[in-house]
């Protein structure tokens, strides 16, 4: 696996195989930021994605599995 895939974000990937828009990960980012501020336990990009029906199981485990985890 190459440097450049390790650093790529999840969310980047998502996108990249098609798995989510933009609309869908800026949304996830937003709701994390917001937890943040609020001080809620940080959650995955990957888990609100799921909540939210942006994203399935499967998809995920590819997405991890492109990033080597």
């Amino acid at each position: 696996m190459s440097i450049e895939m390790l650093d790529k974000r999840f969310g980047t990937i998502a996108i990249e195989k098609g798995f989510i828009a933009l609309g869908h990960l800026m949304a996830a980012l937003e709701i994390q930021v917001t937890e943040d501020l609020e001080g809620v336990k940080r959650r995955h990009i990957g888990q609100i994605l799921l909540e939210k029906g942006f994203i399935t199981y499967a998809q995920i485990n590819e997405v991890l599995k492109s990033m080597g985890i």
